[in-house]
């Protein structure tokens, strides 16, 4: 298994032009410890919404790249907007689901992933352009090859440990965090 912090730093260091959203929990966890940003996104409260603000963004921004970190709990939690996102077809639009087969979130429960459900099966079958399932070094190398060239929508589900990483938290402040993605985006705050 991978270590989830180690493949959220190379995916970050590889996307430098990317904006990132973040799903509630773990994967906003990683992205804030692989280096905090300005154009990083940060969900709190919003437990299966990552990827529809991915989409969101990258439909009212096809001039820039988007990547989504979620976790599998929180993908099965909007099952739908891999539907949403198959049919809308945004070239600019990455999901990655980092795996590690639990609920961590709410106490280390086993999720539908680790019972067979296939996500990025699920993925491919709503028409996205692209999806894998990433389980060792070499996927992860060709996942960013994919990544940089550009297709979309892409989901990759990225298999990572379930051990337990520190928490590094980033703002909380909702104001704060929209504003400063904002004035990222070259826009007046709100």
């Amino acid at each position: 298994m991978l270590n989830r912090r180690d493949v959220v730093k190379k995916i970050q260091s590889a996307l430098t032009a990317h904006l990132f959203i973040s799903g509630l929990g773990s994967p906003s966890y990683d992205l804030h410890a692989a280096g905090d940003n300005p154009k990083n996104f940060y969900l709190w409260g919003a437990m299966g919404g990552a990827a529809m603000m991915g989409l969101g963004l990258a439909m009212a921004r096809p001039d820039k790249k988007i990547a989504v970190l979620t976790g599998d709990g929180e993908q099965l939690m909007g099952l739908g907007a891999l539907a949403t996102i198959g049919v809308a077809k945004p070239h600019n639009l990455a999901v990655i689901v980092l795996d590690n087969g639990h609920f961590a979130e709410t106490g280390m429960q086993q999720s539908h992933t680790s019972q067979g459900v296939d996500l990025s099966a699920v993925a491919a079958s709503c028409g996205f352009a692209y999806t894998c399932t990433v389980e060792d070094a070499a996927g992860l190398a060709d996942l960013l090859h994919q990544l940089q060239k550009g297709i979309g929508p892409l989901c990759a589900v990225v298999q990572v440990s379930a051990a337990p990483v520190p928490r590094s938290l980033p703002i909380l402040d909702g104001a704060e965090l929209k504003n400063r993605f904002r004035r990222a985006l070259n826009l007046d705050p709100l």
